[in-house]
């Protein structure tokens, strides 16, 4: 009795949520416009960054990707609480606690791989031309294919196109996996994925939202 009761609320729960991303599927494009731009300056600005310092040891390849990652979705936080203030939108909604599960399995993944590799890079492993290997070569095509996976998922509560880019993304990051380093120095190859998948992707798909946005345009 108490789990018939409990799927009428379930499904009107449902579909509240499903009629407030519809309602403010405009705001949502809006906001995502600029965070894209955001994190593909960024990733554009850290790979060419890590190319001409260098970073070239595996640890601080770790630490500067992670550091990254950090500044961009601190960036995009505000941005986003930015966008519900001027709309006077709760900024916590379930819209956008759902985003944040659908996302959240693949970049605990993406975060975990780079703990294990950088504690055994710390150890007596760290000094093997394998696990160089994994952290140049690897670890940012795997990166990526999560990250796709992740916008993919979280794509189902957003804007249908973030669907689109999580896709791509995970087969930009299946064919540089596929093709492997063309002769760079491992340093070189990492960074320059990276600035490929999480600088110009993002880019692309924020001046196409940019091109693209009409006012009051439904997706």
């Amino acid at each position: 009795m108490q789990s018939e009761s409990m799927e009428p609320n379930w499904a009107a729960d449902h579909l509240q949520v499903i009629r407030t991303l519809m309602e403010r599927s405009a705001v949502y494009r809006r906001a995502l416009a600029p965070m894209m731009l955001w994190a593909g300056a960024l990733g554009t600005a850290a790979g060419a960054a890590g190319l001409l310092w260098p970073v070239d040891h595996p640890v601080r390849f770790i630490l500067f990707w992670l550091a990254i990652a950090l500044v961009t979705m601190t960036g995009s936080f505000l941005m986003v609480r930015r966008q519900a203030l001027r709309e006077a939108e709760p900024f916590w909604s379930p819209p956008a606690r759902r985003v944040v599960r659908a996302a959240a399995p693949a970049a605990a993944c993406g975060l975990g791989l780079a703990l294990v590799i950088g504690a055994h890079l710390l150890g007596e492993a760290g000094d093997s031309s394998l696990w160089r290997l994994m952290t140049f070569q690897m670890l940012p095509v795997i990166w990526a294919g999560l990250y796709g996976c992740g916008m993919h998922a979280a794509g189902f509560f957003m804007p249908r196109g973030m669907r689109w880019f999580g896709t791509g993304m995970v087969a930009v990051a299946l064919v540089l996996l596929a093709a492997g380093n063309p002769g760079l120095e491992p340093f070189q190859w990492g960074h320059g994925v990276m600035a490929i998948c999480f600088g110009l992707l993002h880019l692309g798909y924020g001046a196409y939202l940019v091109s693209t946005e009409r006012p009051h345009a439904a997706l």
